[in-house]
């Protein structure tokens, strides 16, 4: 078992534990850019197979509380990887477009191609998790279902189950990060938002009113957590009050992820071997 497979185990979720039972702060790496570095590296190196070999491709849904560092996080290990070969969804609020269908549909039209990397910063998610703590966003939806009871919540969890399963007996493999912060470095976090005028763009109120609500997140996170981490589609709770381990972490994940689909640049038929010594023969033919 290499280092990033280990790296990987001690934070993949364990079915029957609770989300409290993970740390929100480690000291693991001296020298965490120096990690990141080198996983970015390997990411690298990794994705240009995915991409050339064209048969599998990947999906990273990043969750966590407000100010957990998806955006950071995202932005630094994609840093090495080539931009054809991922793309990046930050969902927002639906649009009234997107609530007319299924919960799902935006998610579905947003998946990865094959070959590529597919980055959802929030996501299907969220359908387990804001609207269940504040039942007056799904209201406000005209569902078809009126009442929103546990049974409710079991058939979203089964149909998000069977939407991974789908999508990984078809090639993507999907790989879900809850970035565990805690709520002091939440708060830390919030403060120098709103001490810096160069930040006070990332300034919401509502994320004021959210902390509030710090005990119902947890507990919607728990239950989403433990009803939908399969062996096929798991979940990793990485720590989450240092970004510069925390980024560490979810490169090393990712990295011992893609690295057991094992990718693998096509091997050429002889048909083209042919077609690529002709061109050496002309290549090296010319004259100035």
């Amino acid at each position: 078992m290499n280092e990033m497979t280990a790296l990987a185990g001690r934070y993949r979720y364990t079915p029957g534990t609770g989300v409290r039972d993970y740390p929100t702060s480690v000291n693991l790496f001296q020298r965490p850019k120096e990690v990141l570095r080198d996983r970015v590296s390997t990411l690298g190196k990794l994705q240009q197979k995915l991409y050339a070999e064209h048969r599998n491709s990947l999906l990273l849904v990043f969750q966590g509380m407000d100010a957990a560092g998806k955006d950071s996080t995202i932005k630094h290990v994609t840093s090495g990887v080539n931009s054809q070969g991922f793309m990046v969804y930050n969902f927002r609020q639906p649009t009234y477009k997107d609530i007319e269908h299924s919960y799902l549909w935006r998610y579905w039209r947003a998946m990865p191609e094959r070959g590529r990397i597919g980055i959802f910063n929030r996501s299907h998610y969220e359908e387990v998790l804001v609207v269940r703590v504040r039942p007056e966003i799904l209201e406000a939806r005209r569902l078809a279902q009126k009442k929103f009871d546990d049974r409710f919540w079991r058939n979203r969890f089964q149909e998000i189950r069977a939407l991974e399963r789908h999508l990984g007996e078809n090639g993507t493999k999907v790989v879900k990060f809850y970035l565990n912060l805690s709520k002091d470095e939440q708060k830390r976090r919030l403060q120098r938002r709103l001490e810096d005028p160069e930040k006070y763009w990332k300034f919401d109120p509502s994320d004021i009113e959210e902390r509030t609500l710090w005990d119902a997140y947890l507990h919607v996170y728990q239950d989403a957590i433990s009803a939908t981490h399969t062996e096929d589609a798991p979940w990793y709770l990485v720590p989450a009050d240092d970004k510069g381990t925390m980024r560490a972490i979810v490169a090393s994940i990712i990295a011992s992820e893609l690295t057991a689909l094992d990718p693998q640049f096509p091997e050429p038929t002889a048909e083209q071997l042919a077609k690529i010594n002709w061109a050496k023969e002309q290549l090296a033919a010319e004259t100035d």
